[in-house]
C-alpha cells in the first residue's frame, strides 16, 4: 500500500459565506451565519491551506446533517456597532500542482480585508518561491445593529470522493 492511498484527498470544493444576527449571544448569531452559509448542519474540522493537485471548485451542494467535513474557515463575532468581516482568498500556483487558501477576519470593511487576504497569499507564495493565477476572493461583512450580536463566515469548504454527486 502506498501513503498515498492512505491520504484524505479532496476532490472537490465550493466556497461559501454566510451571516446571522441573534439578541441572545454570538454563539447564535455564529449559528446562523453557519445555516445562512449552508454548513449549519455539518461537524466542520479547520484545516490548513493547501488545494490538492487536481481538486476541483464546484458550486455548494447539499451535504448530509451530521457529516464530517474538513473546512479552512474566518469568522468574526461582534457587537451592536461593530462593522465585522471575515474572508477566504484562494489561488492555484502558476504550474496548477496545488493551490493555496488563506483567511482573515477583523473589525474593519470589506475593501481593507481583501487588502489583509491578498497581503497573506502573496507572502505564502513568495514563502514557496511560487507564482499565483486566478487569485479569487469571498468576504462577508455586516455592520450589526442595536440589540443584536453577530457572526461571519467565509469557508472553503472540501469534499471527499464520497460526496461527489
Amino acid at each position: 500500500m502506498k501513503v498515498s492511498d492512505l491520504a484524505l484527498i479532496p476532490k472537490r470544493f465550493f466556497v461559501t459565506t454566510g451571516r446571522g444576527l441573534s439578541r441572545v449571544s454570538k454563539l447564535n448569531a455564529f449559528d446562523r451565519a453557519l445555516v445562512d452559509a449552508g454548513i449549519g448542519n455539518c461537524n466542520l474540522v479547520p484545516v490548513s491551506s493547501i488545494i490538492p493537485n487536481g481538486a476541483e471548485e464546484c458550486e455548494i451542494c447539499y451535504i448530509p446533517a451530521g457529516s464530517i467535513v474538513f473546512v479552512v474557515m474566518a469568522r468574526m463575532d461582534g457587537s451592536e456597532g461593530e462593522t465585522i468581516s471575515a474572508g477566504i482568498a484562494w489561488a492555484w500556483e502558476e504550474g496548477g500542482r496545488f493551490g493555496m487558501v488563506v483567511e482573515a477576519h477583523d473589525n474593519m470593511d470589506h475593501e481593507k480585508l481583501k487588502t489583509t487576504l491578498n497581503d497573506r497569499l502573496n507572502e505564502m507564495a513568495i514563502m514557496r518561491n511560487i507564482k499565483l493565477k486566478n487569485v479569487k476572493y469571498r468576504v462577508e461583512s455586516l455592520n450589526v445593529p442595536k440589540g443584536f450580536y453577530g457572526s461571519v463566515v467565509a469557508a472553503l469548504v472540501f469534499l471527499p470522493q464520497s460526496m461527489m454527486y
